[in-house]
């Protein structure tokens, strides 16, 4: 017979979860890097430096979207739609591990500004889970609508020679956007222009200062 968790063991796991989302090299995918078989072309150092650039900002975008779920998770009250944000968290969990990896692989490093983000990104989710489900979902959508665009930039920004990046980053695409059609059939809201403007200049701020810090 399973035992019923308590509110320490939720709290344990929450914890583990922010160290495996914080840590470098902790995440565990669930499904294998979309670059394991992919090989790269020519890149000189310049190239090199400018993807790895590229790819820390992606990696802290998945920080942040992996607060995003862990604190929606955590205020959601129906319970069919915290379990298809776990599973979107899982797979944010994914590509937190492939960008990570794949800085590694560029001899590169995360951000230092990873827990800023995280933090600021947990809040937002909490908040907006506690609200009520269509502003949670709608800001799912909203928040991977922008995500979407972010990457198509960064497949038109990197390298011509760095495939195995383009490899992830064209997976991550693909997950990032069934997100954001789950979280309109689920009933989220469609936010107005403002917000989503507002949600805009945030991620700008997050790509200029991470893309070398």
């Amino acid at each position: 017979m399973l035992r019923k968790l308590t509110r320490t063991d939720h709290l344990i796991q929450q914890f583990d979860t922010v160290l495996r989302t914080l840590v470098p090299h902790a995440a565990q995918p669930s499904r294998p890097s979309p670059a394991a078989d992919v090989r790269d072309g020519e890149m000189d150092d310049l190239e090199r430096q400018h993807a790895e650039g590229l790819m820390r900002i992606n990696h802290t975008g998945e920080v942040c979207a992996q607060a995003l779920y862990q604190g929606q998770g955590l205020t959601a009250k129906l319970a069919d739609t915290r379990e298809q944000m776990e599973q979107a968290a899982q797979e944010e969990i994914d590509h937190l591990a492939w960008c990570d990896a794949r800085i590694e692989e560029l001899n590169g490093r995360t951000s230092y500004l990873n827990p800023l983000f995280y933090t600021a990104s947990f809040g937002l989710g909490a908040a907006a889970g506690a609200i009520g489900e269509r502003v949670s979902l709608g800001f799912v959508a909203a928040t991977e609508e922008q995500v979407g665009k972010h990457l198509d930039a960064h497949l038109d920004k990197l390298p011509i020679g760095d495939r195995r990046s383009r490899a992830v980053l064209e997976q991550m695409r693909e997950d990032e956007a069934h997100h954001e059609r789950w979280a309109l059939e689920a009933g989220g809201s469609r936010f107005p222009f403002p917000v989503k403007f507002g949600m805009k200049l945030m991620s700008k701020v997050m790509t200029k200062s991470v893309y070398k810090l």
